[in-house]
């Protein structure tokens, strides 16, 4: 077929996502239904669905990463157009590896290694059919799914996060004139007015803090626009944001419950704070701090400044010329 009579899809010729698209949909039904977990009962996957379905592990934010993968492969497929296309074998060896983790998780019955092999085999694909160049571009979108693993040594953050909230929120509600006593991580009113409040593993922030950084890293990667050291310090923010948002939001309880009603502070206001209070201030501030490296003023478009070219009347002509 000539050059001219291909047809293109996202910058690459459409005959070369045929074996993509086998290779792709193959490689999710094996990861969906084969059973290599809890003594061959469950797949990868059913393991993956579940810890994002569980209250504890923190990751229910899980279901939207493999939307923000599609979503960033497809932004840097946009950009593929013209680049060269050649098979390599390199890719192979990412394919071996993810064969391998996959048997580690038969073994070991550790089914995040398995988890993890789900990106380096779509990688080794498109790298083997597409060359490295093109693998380059896929690259992050596709590692961008490690996110999504549960790993429980992160959530032995929960303590040093869990004793600042409790320490913030104490520091907080002094100065709302709200006399207040630390013990520990719980907080009781010095007059009595109601009960103690304990800041729990939930109250510390490390779930907010998880789906923050899943924001975050993506739009870091999105703005591409942006040099490098930007582009990593907006992807960074979500821990200083997320602690400080954090802290704020659990100062709001005590504010509650003093000057309002404790059932409403430890009931309502506690459940539904995050949602309407945390996240949408977060992303506020995530937003600015976004506008600042852009250069730009939230909500203020820049004038486009349009030049008029001079346009020389013929008796201007004439005179020139004399």
């Amino acid at each position: 077929m000539e050059k001219s009579q291909q047809k293109y899809l996202l910058g690459l010729p459409l005959t070369n996502w045929v074996p993509i698209a086998i290779y792709v949909t193959i490689t999710v039904l094996f990861f969906l239904y084969f059973p290599c977990w809890e003594g061959r009962r469950a797949s990868i996957f059913d393991w993956l669905f579940g810890i994002w379905q569980d209250d504890n592990s923190d990751m229910q934010h899980g279901f939207l990463i493999p939307l923000l993968c599609g979503y960033m492969t497809w932004h840097a497929a946009k950009k593929m157009k013209g680049i060269e296309i050649r098979q390599s074998l390199h890719g192979l060896w990412f394919i071996l590896l993810g064969c391998i983790l996959v048997l580690a998780t038969v073994r070991s019955q550790q089914p995040r290694l398995g988890a993890a092999a789900f990106p380096i085999l779509l990688l080794g694909c498109v790298w083997y059919y597409w060359g490295g160049k093109v693998a380059r571009k896929c690259a992050f979108p596709f590692l961008f799914f490690w996110i999504g693993i549960y790993i429980p040594g992160v959530q032995q953050a929960t303590t040093g996060m869990q004793q600042f909230s409790a320490e913030a929120a104490h520091w907080g509600a002094g100065i709302f004139g709200i006399e207040t006593r630390l013990v520990g991580t719980t907080l009781c009113s010095v007059t009595g007015d109601w009960d103690s409040f304990n800041i729990a593993g939930g109250c510390s922030g490390i779930r907010s803090l998880m789906a923050l950084l899943m924001i975050s890293v993506a739009w870091g990667y999105l703005a591409d626009h942006l040099a490098m050291w930007k582009r990593v310090l907006l992807a960074l923010s979500a821990l200083p944001l997320a602690v400080i948002g954090n802290a704020i939001r659990v100062t709001s309880i005590f504010v509650c419950a003093e000057y309002i009603s404790p059932a409403f502070a430890g009931k309502a206001w506690h459940d539904w704070s995050g949602l309407l209070f945390f996240f949408p201030a977060t992303l506020i501030g995530l937003t600015i701090l976004y506008s600042c490296l852009a250069g730009e003023i939230p909500l203020i478009k820049k004038r486009k400044v349009s030049i008029r070219k001079h346009q020389s009347t013929p008796q201007q002509e004439e005179g020139d010329a004399q």
